[in-house]
């Protein structure tokens, strides 16, 4: 992977440059450089506690984490200090580890309140639910999956789609995948991957960062870049081959 320079890498769709957070006085990560550029796939590896959903939850403005260094540019602006819904309408995604269950709260009339602030415009139901029926198909879901209650009930890999059906719809430009695959069995893990490259094909230019612990994922996803995260550091970058090696050798010689 090419050295950080952010003066030569203007028109990169993410730059993050020697960032250092923390977090209730803990320092959790400390100098982390990455690029994205349009198109690509890059993962996150590494194990417990080595910061990976907190290097997501930062990417996308959560308060609970404190940047004391560095910055996070998004298509050449400085969002470092942008709230969460700012970066969201500026067309940042995360998909979280684990989606909150809010009854009451039809999806469709989530969709359509997220699609109009992502749009900063008002949407028509209409609408909504043609992109939601179109996008169910696409990604092999239950039309009636958009009638029930957002997350409510939903197993862990209802969930996991949800949130690739929000992706979809969202139309964003980056999209964060915080441990999309944890706790999917295998026709879930390989239902969820379907679904992210099915959105990919429709916005080639759409960059994904996807955090995980194990390389499974990536037998369905296959990455443009590997970075290995260990105690809050990258500690080494390459292509699918690091993944592989992370699968036969652990995460035991990169802490050395």
């Amino acid at each position: 992977m090419a050295e950080l320079n952010p003066t030569t890498n203007s028109a990169a769709l993410l730059v993050v440059e020697d960032l250092w957070v923390e977090t209730e006085g803990k320092t959790i990560l400390k100098g982390i450089d990455l690029i994205v550029n349009n198109g690509e796939l890059h993962a996150i590896m590494g194990p417990n506690g080595s910061g990976k959903s907190t290097f997501a939850n930062v990417l996308l403005g959560n308060p609970s984490y404190a940047v004391t260094k560095g910055k996070i540019l998004f298509k050449g602006d400085d969002v470092t200090l942008l709230p969460s819904d700012a970066r969201a309408k500026l067309g940042m995604f995360l998909a979280f580890q684990y989606p909150e269950e809010i009854s009451g709260v039809p999806l469709s009339q989530f969709l359509r309140q997220a699609v109009a602030a992502r749009r900063q415009t008002e949407v028509s139901v209409l609408e909504v639910r043609f992109q939601m029926r179109e996008w169910l198909t696409r990604l092999g879901m239950d039309l009636s999956f958009g009638e029930r209650h957002l997350n409510d009930g939903f197993s862990g890999g209802e969930k996991k789609r949800n949130e690739i059906l929000q992706m979809a719809l969202l139309d964003p430009e980056i999209a964060i995948l915080d441990e999309t695959d944890s706790g999917l069995d295998i026709d879930g893990l390989r239902a969820v991957a379907r679904g992210v490259e099915e959105v990919r094909k429709a916005r080639p230019e759409l960059g994904v960062v996807i955090v995980t612990h194990y390389r499974r994922i990536l037998d369905e996803l296959t990455p443009d870049f590997v970075h290995v995260l260990i105690d809050g550091r990258i500690v080494a970058s390459g292509g699918d081959e690091l993944a592989s090696q992370l699968e036969s050798k652990g995460y035991e010689s990169w802490r050395q």
